[in-house]
């Protein structure tokens, strides 16, 4: 036995046999002489004397052992890391012999490492370790038999008497954690007792889930199969006593590729259930695989029985891949939905997404059977700014069903249901930098209302425009005065115009009231300062506006009524307009004292006033005799076209505007700090208006007030505005030309008033202080509403059940928090009003007020409520109570809507990883038409 204080690392090089003969050849390193170190020096040699004269008598040992540099002292408690050096013989040519093993062994212990010539077998005790080729192994106790190129591994027993340091098998990548293990060097066969292994596998929005695969004996076939005997699979975290697992008696195992298991089925708390199959296959590929969505099983009081969101996943290459899923009803109703979601690094990345339901309503030969389709278009792509700096392609667009969210039997649609436009843009843009550089767009846009049905297309707009150019300064100089300041710029707008409704939308008849046009601008300008606080700006616009269609109106006496002509083919008109400015920005602050809270309040004011001229048109007007009434009626060829008519009429007004911002100086709560901090009071209040030196009455227009803040450290925003008319008004509602102060009223007449409050606050805003801020774990709201809808959940949440809101939690949290935890909560508040009395109505045409608030009652549940209620109509809006349960492995939802139109329930527990999910049971009812 070879001892060192310390531990000992030993390194054995295993090479073929060059005869039938062995030499031995042991070194040993000069310690301190002492009696018991030459007694075993000579024992040593005499061995080795004895192996050498008797080598024909005894079983060669396929080891070429090298002088050892360490000399063994007298066997101490504890074993020094130190190492053999390899035998510098060189290579025989003799073939090399199967059974020999084909590199370096390096082994060492804590304890002891004990060589046994007799058995041919080495020793390692506590925390022993080897390593040899890819293979590494570590446990407590660790037999080698050379001579069978065989190592056994297994636990050792504590102090108190438990089995600890459990063996560590790892080959390659794959990684088996036993009770206890053979495993034979040459066949690269194993025998493994308890074994536990972890696979990587899945890809999902967080990653892969890892999936834990035990068995009570597993037999390693090479280095990609194993078999199972009493395995157990599950996703738990908890890898002593999972909360689940699925029990397999047989199965074949492939690390990395997939389990197929013989009878198979599910406990829970070591608690069989009756799900079971007569053969599994679970697939543990790491990445995107493809394979089929198991559906949701439900009932339908109109439509039936159904399977819901069964389909099937294709990767279709590393950059792109395709999602199909679909509904089946028992009365003939059925949804078809595909998503393809692309992303290639440093160049785009988007998403399509198209939806379709046939819903049938009834059977077929009843009074209340119906049937109708409805659908929706989803798509998205953005362009990394690096792929092309000079163009760039994007898209999102919205399109599909008026009527799509409202009917659709899919839940994660209820938020939705309270979207009234639905909206798209397809825009090219392509930039020429060359002076003067040019910039030029291409967008088809569009634009619904879904409570109207009206459908708005531009197909498409192309936009252009040219830099601005000075043409008296030299290019890169500093401009001066209002000469070397003059510039002009170049932009035009051409579109294709169309207005539809929802029934002739996608078909050829929604082009036939198209409307196509172009506009050509130039905009002359030039800036300059007067009494060094004034900013004067002088300008003027040319105009150019082609069209392909205009409109000939006729008096027909016949029938009374005035007949419009369409006139096909190219016509044009072209106007102008001067306009000058000026304005100034005033600073005002009021001081208080740097003893005081507030130490300054600052009022920033900008006034300008600004006017404008435009001559009256005349040439492009027609008129024509409505003989009914006996009157002229001027028009204009080119009224109804996309860019309107020229102007009629002489333009010659003034205009003001007033804008203010009000901020304050606070000292900071913390003494260190000597400088204070700036708070907003006021982000703006604008007044504007308006005088018409060319009207003959009712030159003055009304006053627009606008105006926003922030309050309670920006957790409230407020955002108001209104309109003050100084002229009264008939008995009929009409504006006269009598201010109202002088008909007995105010200075002012209230039009006109809105008001929208949102408050927003959490549990997180009353933390001390020194407390540092962080993220709530627990927080699953950050969810943002797809298709257009809000982004917030106050008109509830589209739960996605393939997420979870505990999926950031920690696993190893406590069930029940001690006594004064603090509970994480949320909560907003969306407020609006608005106000009319153009006509002495004098009412609220809106008023509404929303919330939504969360709370985490204990770690594992969530609970939340979104609503409404409108003030004047005296109804509650979408109503959803939300409710989550984390279960470790499992997760269960309720979420609930108690009335209204889209009463509703939905229930579901299910497996979280993605690996087995699923493993779910799924129920809900169907919304009330």
């Amino acid at each position: 036995m070879l001892s060192q204080p310390g531990g000992i690392k030993n390194i054995c090089k295993f090479e073929p046999r060059e005869s039938s003969r062995i030499s031995t050849k042991i070194g040993f390193k000069a310690l301190q002489s002492n009696k018991h170190f030459l007694l075993f020096l000579w024992l040593i040699l005499i061995s080795c004397s004895s192996l050498y004269a008797q080598e024909d008598k005894i079983k060669a040992l396929p080891i070429k052992a090298e002088q050892d540099s360490i000399t063994a002292p007298k066997l101490p408690s504890t074993i020094v890391n130190d190492s053999i050096p390899i035998d510098s013989v060189a290579t025989d040519t003799v073939p090399a012999d199967s059974g020999a093993l084909l590199g370096k062994i390096k082994y060492k212990a804590k304890d002891y490492v004990k060589l046994s010539q007799k058995e041919q077998k080495i020793y390692l005790y506590n925390e022993a370790e080897i390593y040899y080729q890819d293979t590494e192994l570590k446990a407590g106790i660790i037999v080698m038999d050379y001579s069978k190129n065989e190592v056994y591994a297994g636990r050792i027993k504590d102090s108190l008497g438990n089995y600890t340091q459990l063996p560590y098998f790892k080959q390659g990548e794959n990684v088996v954690i036993p009770d206890s293990i053979r495993f034979n060097f040459d066949t690269e066969k194993a025998l493994i007792f308890n074994s536990r292994s972890e696979q990587q596998a899945g890809l999902g929005a967080l990653g892969s889930d890892a999936m834990k695969v035990y068995a009570q004996i597993t037999k390693k076939e090479n280095d990609s199969v194993y078999f199972l005997s009493e395995g157990k699979l599950t996703t738990s975290k908890d890898t002593i006593d999972p909360d689940y697992y699925i029990r397999v008696r047989k199965a074949k195992f492939v690390p990395k590729k997939k389990v197929i298991a013989g009878f198979s089925n599910l406990y829970i708390v070591d608690v069989p259930t009756p799900i079971a199959l007569p053969f599994a296959y679970f697939p543990l590929t790491v990445g995107r695989t493809a394979g089929v969505m198991m559906p949701t099983f439900g009932n339908d009081p109109d439509r039936g029985y159904f399977l819901q969101n069964g389909g099937y996943y294709l990767p279709i290459n590393d950059y792109v891949d395709l999602t199909l899923t679909g509904d089946l009803y028992t009365n003939g109703s059925y949804g078809l939905r595909g998503q393809s979601v692309y992303a290639k690094r440093y160049a785009y990345r988007g998403n399509i997404n198209f939806r379709y339901e046939n819903q049938v309503t009834s059977q077929r030969g009843f009074d209340d059977y119906s049937r109708g389709t409805i659908y929706n278009i989803q798509i998205s792509h953005s362009q990394d700014p690096k792929a092309s700096p000079n163009s760039r392609l994007s898209a999102s667009v919205n399109l599909g069903s008026s009527q799509y969210y409202r009917n659709s039997l899919l839940q994660q649609n209820l938020p939705n249901t309270q979207v009234n436009n639905l909206s798209s843009s397809i825009s090219y843009s392509k930039t020429f930098p060359e002076y003067p550089s040019v910039n030029m767009s291409l967008t088809a846009t569009h634009n619904q209302n879904t409570n109207t049905n009206v459908v708005d297309l531009t197909l498409p707009t192309l936009q252009a425009s040219m830099e601005r150019i000075f043409p008296l300064a030299k290019r890169g100089s500093i401009k001066k005065g209002a000469i070397q300041n003059i510039n002009f710029q170049y932009d035009l707008n051409a579109r294709n115009s169309i207005r539809t409704t929802d029934e002739d939308f996608l078909s050829a008849r929604m082009f036939d009231n198209a409307k196509i046009g172009a506009r050509h601008r130039i905009p002359i300008a030039t800036n300059f300062k007067v009494a060094k606080h004034l900013s004067v700006t002088l300008g003027g616009s040319y105009e150019d506006i082609w069209t392909l269609q205009t409109f000939e109106q006729s008096f027909n006496t016949e029938t009374g009524t005035v007949v419009t002509d369409t006139i096909n083919g190219f016509d044009r008109y072209n106007q102008y307009n001067l306009s000058a400015s000026m304005g100034t920005t005033l600073y005002g602050t009021f001081n208080f004292g740097e003893d005081k809270k507030i130490q300054a309040i600052r009022h920033v004011v900008r006034p300008s006033v600004s006017y404008g001229f435009a001559p009256s048109f005349d040439q492009f007007y027609d008129e024509y005799i409505n003989e009914v009434t006996g009157l002229p009626v001027q028009y204009s060829r080119f009224q109804n076209t996309l860019y309107g008519a020229p102007r009629l009429g002489k333009s010659n007004s003034l205009s003001f505007s007033l804008a203010n911002t009000l901020e304050a100086k606070v000292r900071d709560k913390d003494s260190t700090i000597t400088e204070p901090k700036k708070v907003m009071l006021l982000n703006s209040f604008n007044l504007s208006t308006s005088y018409n030196l060319e009207a003959d009455s009712l030159k003055l227009s009304p006053i627009s007030l606008t105006g926003g803040t922030t309050l309670f450290k920006n957790k409230m925003n407020v955002n108001f505005g209104a309109n003050l008319d100084p002229y009264a008004i008939d008995n009929n509602g009409t504006r006269i030309n009598t201010f109202n102060v002088n008909n007995g009223g105010g200075l002012f007449r209230l039009t006109s008033a809105r008001a929208n409050i949102g408050y927003s606050i959490s549990s997180a805003d009353f933390k001390r202080d020194d407390e540092p801020v962080t993220e709530d774990p627990y927080d699953g709201q950050n969810y943002v509403a797809a298709s257009g809808g809000r982004t917030d959940d106050l008109f509830g949440k589209a739960n996605d059940f393939d997420q979870s809101a505990f999926k950031n939690r920690d696993e190893d949290d406590i069930e029940n928090p001690v006594y004064g935890t603090k509970i994480p909560w949320d909560l907003r508040l969306q407020y609006a009003v608005t106000y009319s009395n153009s006509n002495r109505q004098n009412e609220f045409t809106n008023h509404t007020l929303m919330f939504s608030g969360n709370i985490t009652p204990a770690p594992r549940w969530s609970v939340g409520v979104s609503s409404g209620y409108d003030i004047k109509r005296k109804g509650f809006s979408v109503t959803q109570f939300r409710f989550e349960r984390d279960l470790k492995s499992f997760r269960l939802n309720f979420d609930w809507t108690p009335f209204g139109q889209y009463e509703r329930w939905y229930f579901f527990i299910g497996i979280k990883s993605s690996l087995l999910s699923d493993l779910k049971w799924e129920n809900r009812s169907q919304p009330r038409r």
